[in-house]
C-alpha cells in the first residue's frame, strides 16, 4: 500500500469521515467482511434478472480473460495467436502496446492458430505477481508437436507496467502431442497457492494414442490434470501429490481420465474445482472436485459422461470412477462442445453468489447451476442464453470461455464476431461499487476500509482508477452514501 498526503481539498470531508468510519469499525470489530447472500429474486433460477454489456471488441480470436490477483484496475485478454492485452476496466478501453506479443513461436502458424484448437491457450498470474512480476502461458509450438508451459516477467514495476518482458522465458513444462486437438490449456493458481494445469488427451477420436489410450495411462501427462509448484526447479513437482514416487504414476499428476478439459476453475470462496470436459460425440460434462482432493479418475476413455463408452482402459460405472456432477446430451437445444466456467462470487449480483455460470461453443447457449456438494440445488439450473442477449444488434456467438476480474465478476468471451468480450450485470443494479464490503449500504465500515487504503493504485476503493485512492473516491463515497 502507498500512503500519501492527503489532499487539502477532503481534509474536511476525511475529518468527518473518518470519525464515522472508527466507529463503525469499532462496532464491527475489525475490517469489512462479506455479506451474506441477497439482492433481488426472482427471475431464473431464483437469481435477479440479469443482462451483458460489451466491454471489448475488434478482438482477434480472444480464449480468455483474467486479473492479477488484487488488480481491480485492468483485465488481460488472451488472443490465440500468441498475443495478451490489456483492457482498462475504467475506460473499457484495449491498451494499443500488447503486454505480450510471442505470435512468433506459438503455432503452428497464425492460420491454424486461428481456426484450430492449437496457439496460445492459457494464462495465470503469480499469487505474488505484484512483488515478483511472474506470470505464466501455456502455448502449442512453432511445430504443432508439443504444449509449452513457460513463466514469463513483466518489465518494470508490476504495480504500473503495462508491458512484459517477452525475452524472459523460462521454460517449465514441455509435453509431446500427437495430433493438434485436444490440447486442454487452461492454467490455475489454487487456494494452494498451487499452479494446476489442464491437458488434453492426446487428440484424434477414441483417445487412439497406445493400448489404453492417455486419459487412463498414468505413464503420460497427456488426458490429466496436473498439479505444479513454480518454486521447485527444475520438476516443479508440488509437495502432496498423490503419485510422487519412482515410476508410474508420473509424479505432476493430479487426476486422470479426462478427454480435453478445455476451461476448469476454482470457486474462489470453497476452493472447489469445476471441469468442463468437452465430449466426443455423445456427452459433454461438468465434473468436480472437492477443495483438495487428489487422485480422482474421471473414466475418460471407458465412459463420456455418464455413458459407456464400450472402449478399454477402466471399467465402466466401476466405483472408482468419479462421474460428473452434470452432463448433457449433444443436440440443438444443447450443444456439442462445453465451455466451463465459474462460480459467480462478485458483489455486484448478491443472488447469483454460488452459482456456476458455463456454456457452449457450437451452440453459443449459457447456462448456470447451483451446485451444494452432493447435488444442484432443485430450481437453479436453467439456460440464460436469452437473458444475456446483449442489447441492440450485438450477438453472444462461439462462447470460448469465461473469466473473473479482481471482484470476482463475470466475463464471456466469445470469438463470432470476430472477438468480443462481454460482461454479466443486474438489470437492475442495487449494489454500489463503494459498497466494499457487498453488505447492501455504503456507511463508516466502507469509508474506513478506504482510508485504510488511501494511496493504493490497486485497490477495490480506486474508482475512479485515476492514481491511488483520493479524495475523488471519497466523494463518490459520500455520494453513494444511504
Amino acid at each position: 500500500m502507498k500512503l500519501t498526503t492527503i489532499p487539502t481539498r477532503a481534509a474536511a470531508a476525511l475529518l468527518f469521515a473518518a470519525t464515522l468510519a472508527s466507529t463503525a469499525l469499532a462496532e464491527k470489530g475489525g475490517a469489512p467482511s462479506r455479506g451474506e447472500d441477497g439482492g433481488v429474486a426472482g427471475g431464473l433460477g431464483g437469481v435477479e434478472p440479469l443482462t451483458t454489456v460489451r466491454v471489448a471488441s475488434g478482438l482477434v480470436r480472444p480464449l480468455y480473460v483474467v486479473s492479477p490477483p488484487g488488480d481491480y484496475n485492468r483485465l488481460f485478454i488472451v488472443e490465440k495467436v500468441g498475443v495478451i492485452k490489456i483492457l482498462n476496466l475504467h475506460t473499457e478501453t484495449v491498451n494499443a502496446t500488447a503486454f505480450l506479443n510471442i505470435d512468433p513461436i506459438v503455432g503452428p502458424g497464425t492460420t491454424n492458430s486461428l481456426n484450430g484448437e492449437q496457439g496460445l491457450l492459457g494464462l495465470a498470474f503469480d499469487p505474488d505477481y505484484f512483488t515478483n512480476g511472474f506470470f505464466y502461458v501455456l502455448y502449442t509450438n512453432s511445430t504443432g508437436t508439443a504444449e509449452v508451459l513457460a513463466r514469463y516477467t513483466v518489465m518494470g514495476d508490476p504495480n504500473t507496467s503495462d508491458v512484459a518482458n517477452a525475452g524472459s522465458a523460462v521454460i517449465m513444462k514441455t509435453i509431446s502431442t500427437a495430433e493438434s486437438n485436444h490440447n486442454g490449456g487452461t492454467l490455475q493458481f489454487g487456494p494452494d497457492g498451487m499452479l494446476y494445469l489442464s491437458t488434453g488427451d492426446g487428440g484424434g477420436a477414441n483417445d487412439q494414442h497406445g493400448a489404453i489410450g492417455n486419459g487412463q495411462n498414468t505413464g503420460t501427462l497427456l488426458g490429466k490434470m496436473l498439479r505444479l509448484d513454480p518454486d521447485n526447479p527444475p520438476t516443479y513437482v508440488a509437495a502432496g501429490n498423490p503419485f510422487v514416487g519412482a515410476g508410474n504414476p508420473l509424479d505432476e499428476i493430479w487426476h486422470t481420465g479426462l478427454r480435453n478439459p478445455w476451461k476448469f476453475s476454482f470457486d474462489s470462496l470453497t476452493g472447489d474445482m469445476y471441469i468442463g470436459d468437452v465430449g466426443q460425440n455423445s456427452r459433454e460434462e461438468i465434473d468436480f472436485q472437492a477443495a483438495g482432493v487428489s487422485s480422482l479418475n474421471y473414466g475418460w476413455r471407458c465412459m463420456e459422461g455418464t455413458a459407456c463408452t464400450g472402449m478399454t482402459g477402466c471399467t465402466c460405472n466401476s466405483p472408482s470412477l468419479t462421474l460428473p456432477i452434470f452432463n448433457y446430451v449433444q443436440g440443438a437445444s444443447t450443444g456439442f462442445c462445453v465451455t466451463g466456467g465459474y462460480v459467480y462470487r462478485g458483489c455486484a449480483i448478491p443472488s447469483l453468489d454460488g452459482h456456476y455460470i458455463y456454456g457452449d461453443f457450437v451452440s453459443s447457449r449459457i447456462f448456470s447451476f447451483k451446485y451444494d456438494g452432493a447435488m444442484i440445488v432443485p430450481g437453479t439450473q436453467v439456460q440464460r442464453t436469452t437473458e444475456l442477449d446483449p442489447a441492440g444488434s450485438l450477438t453472444i456467438t462461439s462462447i470460448a470461455s469465461f473469466g473473473q476480474d479482481a471482484r470476482g465478476e463475470i466475463y464471456i468471451v466469445e470469438q463470432g464476431n470476430p472477438g468480443e468480450v462481454y460482461k454479466i450485470i443486474p438489470v437492475t443494479p442495487t449494489i454500489s461499487e463503494a459498497d466494499f464490503n457487498c453488505d447492501g449500504i455504503v456507511n463508516g465500515e466502507d469509508l474506513g476500509f478506504l482510508l485504510l487504503e488511501w494511496g493504493d493504485t490497486n485497490s477495490p476503493a480506486n474508482l475512479d482508477g485515476v492514481g491511488g485512492v483520493d479524495g475523488a473516491d471519497l466523494g463518490e463515497v459520500l455520494l453513494d452514501w444511504d
